[in-house]
């Protein structure tokens, strides 16, 4: 299952990372809990239909965060009527209803995303990766030792609240100089409107295609965002001996816009030796990355 702040979605993932039975419901926009967890037994009751229900092994679980993956609760920021919400609990429950007894695994969805990328995407075959989501937020993950890293709360590899700018502006996670206060589509946005950037579109889209036009605002505001990337990502392959960070999610489609900048400022951070060869690539698995990830991540993730 793949829980957003847009869709709540579900399907039966095969051995392969092939998915049949998908279905998926809007994420209601209620203040109350419940209405929201409808959504979820909606999913549920549709995925039990299927005739390879029974054939199950585990439930994954990825949602948007922040998630508590001790305590199997999640409050994400873009669902309002979850906080400290026992998704995991309750999705056990309700398989449980339907004649399902497996193990279920909650991951936050950066972590999802690493565990797809790993097993069949852009990460595959490398045994120490970092996996990030550049979007309305910064998220991602980490895989060390071909083992998913998630931490003991499941938000291991957060890498967009690593600072980078240390006397940078107050970031909403109450720290300062965060890499997300500087790369998300956000950010990137309300830096370029900030210096004058008039375009049409007054997204990190519109911004990159003004880039992609040669618009000195909206370079130097994707400038700004691959320098912060090319940081923190040479941090974390300096701590952790990564090889390659994978980027995917809305502002990673700009492709070479993004790419190109982070790429030239790699090469200023990552200086030492046993990380100068250290790849930026874009993420493979795109929209499916949610669903193969969460079946994923129930599988790599010890569960319950």
């Amino acid at each position: 299952m793949d829980v957003g702040g847009t869709k709540i979605a579900g399907a039966l993932v095969h051995p392969d990372g092939s998915m049949t039975a998908a279905t998926r419901r809007p994420t209601p926009r209620a203040t109350d809990p419940e209405a929201v967890m409808a959504a979820v037994v909606e999913v549920v009751a549709e995925l039990s239909a299927d005739p390879l229900w029974e054939r199950a092994v585990r439930c994954g679980i990825g949602s948007a965060g922040p998630v508590d993956t001790s305590r199997g609760t999640v409050s994400p920021v873009n669902i309002a009527a979850w906080r400290d919400f026992p998704v995991q609990e309750r999705v056990a429950a309700e398989l449980l209803g339907r004649g399902l007894r497996v193990p279920v695994v909650l991951a936050g969805d950066g972590v999802a995303m690493t565990a797809a990328e790993h097993w069949l995407g852009a990460a595959r075959g490398h045994a120490n990766a970092l996996c990030m989501v550049v979007s309305t937020g910064v998220g991602g993950g980490l895989v060390l030792d071909n083992r998913l890293h998630a931490g003991p709360t499941g938000n291991a590899g957060h890498i967009g609240h690593i600072s980078v700018a240390f006397d940078g502006e107050p970031c909403v996670c109450g720290g300062r100089g965060c890499v997300e206060s500087l790369a998300s589509g956000t950010a990137i946005a309300r830096w370029a409107l900030a210096q004058g950037w008039n375009g049409p579109d007054p997204t990190a889209a519109g911004v990159a295609a003004s880039a992609a036009a040669g618009d000195p605002v909206a370079l130097a505001a994707f400038d700004r965002a691959g320098r912060a990337l090319a940081a923190a990502i040479a941090a974390t392959a300096t701590l952790v001996e990564t090889d390659i960070a994978v980027i995917g999610g809305g502002v990673a489609a700009s492709g070479d816009t993004l790419f190109g900048p982070v790429r030239r400022h790699l090469a200023s951070y990552a200086a030492l030796s046993f990380v100068q060869d250290l790849q930026v690539v874009p993420a493979a698995l795109g929209t499916h990355a949610g669903l193969i990830g969460a079946a994923a991540a129930a599988m790599m993730l010890a569960a319950g």
